[in-house]
């Protein structure tokens, strides 16, 4: 199994989530501008949308975009979605709100918006960050055990401190709860920690 990855990206999410369900993989950076990855393949041959995150199975078969992959990991290791007849829609609730209202919000400020539209994004962010907020049931977003939801609202925490996009008190809390997390801290000291806060970033097709 490969994970194809740019640093810093949301395939983060999925970086972090399979450390967390003790899965064994490889992974492979993606220049996202050359559409190469870091064995010179090319990426549009494993990915044809030609973003991140990709998983290769040992199957063969390639699963992309966010809200599939961290919910196959979740059925791989059933501690990692809440718990209950309703825990798997309830997660899917969680990664859809994630990547429809959150996620894309931050458009402006990975492709080149104007001041105003990243002032705009940012009090987006916030709000939908605060509906979070309002509604964690205790560490994380489902109670004391972490969910793959949990990584993928620990990236958009991240890209929100690098942005200078103030997050709720609770939601600050919560990420330096996620910082400490063997999985997290593993899968961040692979990527690198500069590609997240610092100003190595760049630009990306899709973040």
């Amino acid at each position: 199994m490969k994970l194809y990855y740019s640093p810093g990206a949301c395939s983060l999410a999925d970086h972090i989530a399979l450390h967390e369900a003790g899965l064994s993989f490889e992974h492979e950076k993606v220049d996202l501008k050359a559409k190469r990855t870091e064995s010179g393949a090319d990426y549009t041959k494993i990915n044809p949308k030609g973003y991140v995150p990709a998983l290769t199975l040992d199957s063969g078969e390639t699963l992309t975009e966010n809200i599939a992959i961290l919910d196959w990991i979740a059925h791989q290791d059933s501690a990692l979605k809440p718990s209950g007849a309703m825990g798997h829609t309830h997660l899917l609730m969680a990664l859809a709100f994630i990547s429809t209202e959150i996620h894309k919000s931050f458009k402006p400020f990975f492709s080149g918006g104007s001041e105003e539209e990243k002032a705009k994004a940012s009090e987006t962010i916030v709000k939908r960050m605060g509906y979070l907020s309002d509604t964690i049931e205790g560490d994380y977003l489902f109670g004391d055990a972490v969910s793959v939801a949990d990584c993928y609202l620990f990236v958009m925490l991240l890209w929100a401190a690098k942005n200078q996009i103030e997050a709720p008190a609770k939601l600050v809390a919560f990420r330096e709860r996620m910082k400490a997390r063997p999985a997290v801290h593993k899968a961040m000291s692979h990527e690198g920690p500069i590609l997240v806060f610092g100003d190595r970033t760049g630009t990306r097709d899709r973040p």
